[in-house]
């Protein structure tokens, strides 16, 4: 007897929404595209279209929804300060999550969200994608191998090509870029040095696109955060949107036996020369080609969570602990000082 589908409904058709809405449609095993919800009616017929799929297969809120598709599993990729309400919402339901980052504004949103899954007994996901890329996988499994010794120091960055949605410029609506960009990056850390982060210090700074800092106070396009982790060793993050050139997601460790370094810029592993154009390597676009196949291994996952029981990558847990070194870095770009974790 064939396995029942896992029915997928994906809350908002922006560019992440679309990402997973394109591979829980086509290329996640054992699930299929239920429903998408999307409060912009022309945005929502357009998707729609691309994905193949009837207006039924539109909702204008999450409750929506759930009362008339009733699916089995919810992905959020809605702004930040809604995730919080959608996923009490969805797990209150009896649906599980997959949410992508950050997982709330704030901390006691975080522990709202917990509180909801536990209780509920639902699956949650964390949209930490890193953690199904290639790379950051192979540089896992040698760290916990032991090639390159004890972790002593490690650089996270991320760099976005092109500025996000306006909501996201706002750090009172986004926490700023750090949250929106970088999130991905302190998780990392914890991740690969396997520890906690014990006190952060910040610098930022609005260089690329000043002008924004009239609009949205607070600001920054521009920001370098360095980790105190609890085994006493050290991680800088840093991050840069827009960089303008493409986009730049690399990682390097240092250990007491040796290093690792995680991603490239090449986009390709082809390199052209021209006497007119000099050393030519092309670069990923976005984020979308760089961790195409990790999202949707992620989806993969997820969906094996939910009919398996397989293990836990990334769940909520994760989620506070990067929005707390998200909010210490705020907080030490505002005051100048370094901040102690937790919060």
């Amino acid at each position: 007897m064939m396995a029942k589908m896992v029915d997928v409904c994906v809350v908002g058709a922006g560019r992440a929404g679309m990402v997973h809405a394109r591979n829980f449609r086509w290329h996640i095993p054992g699930a299929q595209l239920a429903g998408l919800v999307e409060t912009d009616s022309q945005r929502a017929s357009e998707s729609l279209g691309e994905l193949g799929m009837s207006s039924e297969a539109a909702f204008g809120t999450l409750d929506e929804a759930l009362e008339k598709l009733d699916p089995d599993a919810v992905v959020i990729t809605t702004p930040t300060f809604t995730h919080a309400d959608l996923v009490v919402v969805a797990a209150q339901a009896g649906k599980h999550v997959l949410c992508e980052k950050p997982l709330a504004l704030r901390l006691d949103e975080c522990d709202r969200i917990e509180a909801a899954v536990a209780d509920a007994g639902v699956v949650f996901e964390m949209g930490f994608m890193r953690h199904f890329d290639p790379p950051f996988m192979e540089a896992d499994r040698l760290l916990r191998a032991g090639k390159i010794g004890s972790p002593l120091m490690m650089h996270s960055l991320t760099r976005g090509p092109g500025l996000p949605p306006p909501w996201a410029n706002d750090p009172r609506t986004s926490n700023g870029m750090l949250a929106e960009v970088n999130s991905h990056d302190f998780d990392s850390v914890r991740w690969l040095m396997g520890c906690e982060v014990r006190s952060v210090f910040a610098r930022a700074a609005a260089l690329k696109v000043p002008e924004l800092r009239a609009q949205y106070p607070g600001f920054y396009d521009t920001a370098a955060v360095v980790l105190e982790m609890e085994s006493g060793a050290i991680a800088v993050v840093e991050g840069l949107c827009p960089a303008g050139y493409g986009y730049d997601a690399r990682a390097e460790l240092v250990g007491t036996e040796g290093v690792l370094v995680v991603g490239g810029l090449a986009g390709v592993a082809v390199t052209s020369v021209r006497a007119d154009e000099g050393t030519v390597q092309p670069m990923f676009p976005s984020w979308r080609e760089r961790f195409r196949q990790a999202y949707i291994d992620e989806g993969r996952h997820f969906v094996r969570r939910i009919v398996e029981g397989a293990a836990e990558v990334s769940g909520h847990r994760s989620g506070r602990r990067a929005l707390e070194a998200v909010l210490a870095a705020n907080q030490a770009i505002r005051t100048g000082e370094a901040v102690r974790l937790p919060l």
